[in-house]
């Protein structure tokens, strides 16, 4: 129904005008409906929220929305999962293979995992929701991403160090000290636990006893550099240290004379002292150790077993070059 319309008689004019509502009556108008239209909607919401337990179409939208991203973080939890264990695989086989292989010094765990203790790292997530399950996603992203930054840096280490295997070949100790057809040659003491021949009891034998004549030539088993020439009265007597690099590092001990200085470089097969009978020694003979990255390990292990006699006597004249 249309509103009524009120006219008034204007007499300068002789005729009748439509007559306005004045602004008073706009306002009376706002002030009573704007009101009364919240209060309907109000009263409309919470009977639809609450009485009759509907969503709106906007709660249904955000529940929607909420779901997909769970579901989302549900799958990168899991993906996490399977980066987190391909990262450790590649960490054990980087320690105890790859850097292994080369000498390198390991990575501890700590260097690994350094960095993610102490101060609260992620303010912006603790009113959220779920603020523990999407602060432990955000953690362990972090830390995977920092692993995986430290082992790409050791992969380069690693190729920068392959890079140089025909260096690490020639430095590693693969050849007996003494040949085996040495006058007298014979294995006379093994590595590992036994009764010492000269206090009794069991003790550990950290290296390989090989017998020979006095003042034969006992050569460098590896290219290395001298670090130490030194005599111990009730020990090892007079003794030869050489640092092979790569982790690597070999005694020579009772010598009864030292041919090389401190400082020198030697050659695989180069002479560097003769055979003796100094320090805690029960005859002529050379102890001979192999020491990896600080321990003392069988050096048996690193020999070359197939090598002939010609080829190891070529390998001596080699040194001598």
């Amino acid at each position: 129904m249309a509103a009524k319309r009120k006219y008034k008689y204007n007499p300068k004019t002789l005729s009748f005008e439509l007559q306005k509502p004045g602004w008073r009556l706009y306002l009376i108008r706002i002030l009573v409906v704007l009101p009364v239209s919240i209060m309907v909607a109000l009263g409309y919401y919470m009977l639809y929220t609450e009485a009759f337990k509907l969503k709106t179409p906007r709660t249904i939208r955000l529940e929607r929305e909420y779901k997909v991203a769970k579901s989302n973080l549900e799958l990168l939890t899991k993906q996490l999962e399977r980066s987190e264990k391909k990262l450790e695989h590649l960490q054990v086989r980087d320690n105890n293979i790859y850097r292994n292989m080369f000498g390198m010094e390991q990575i501890p765990p700590e260097v690994r995992d350094a960095g993610f203790g102490g101060s609260n790292r992620y303010p912006h997530l603790e009113y959220s929701e779920n603020a523990d399950f999407l602060t432990s996603i955000a953690l362990r992203f972090d830390k995977i991403i920092k692993k995986a930054f430290i082992q790409s840096k050791s992969f380069d280490d690693v190729e920068r160090v392959a890079g140089q295997a025909g260096e690490v070949a020639k430095c590693i100790p693969s050849i007996l000290p003494l040949p085996e057809d040495t006058k007298n040659f014979r294995w006379s003491g093994a590595f590992g636990y036994r009764i010492d021949p000269v206090y009794g009891g069991i003790r550990m034998h950290e290296g390989i006893d090989l017998t020979g004549a006095m003042n034969s030539p006992v050569y460098a088993t590896g290219d290395g550099k001298i670090e130490a020439i030194k005599y111990e009265y009730n020990g090892y007597g007079r003794y030869i240290l050489i640092d092979h690099g790569f982790g690597y590092k070999t005694r020579y001990a009772h010598l009864n004379k030292a041919l090389v200085y401190e400082g020198q470089l030697v050659k695989r097969g180069e002479c560097i002292g003769q055979l003796g009978s100094t320090g805690k020694s029960t005859g002529p003979h050379v102890h001979y150790e192999v020491i990896y990255m600080g321990r003392p390990v069988n050096p048996y292990n690193y020999f070359n077993n197939n090598i002939a006699s010609d080829d190891y006597h070529a390998v001596i004249l080699g040194g001598r070059q």
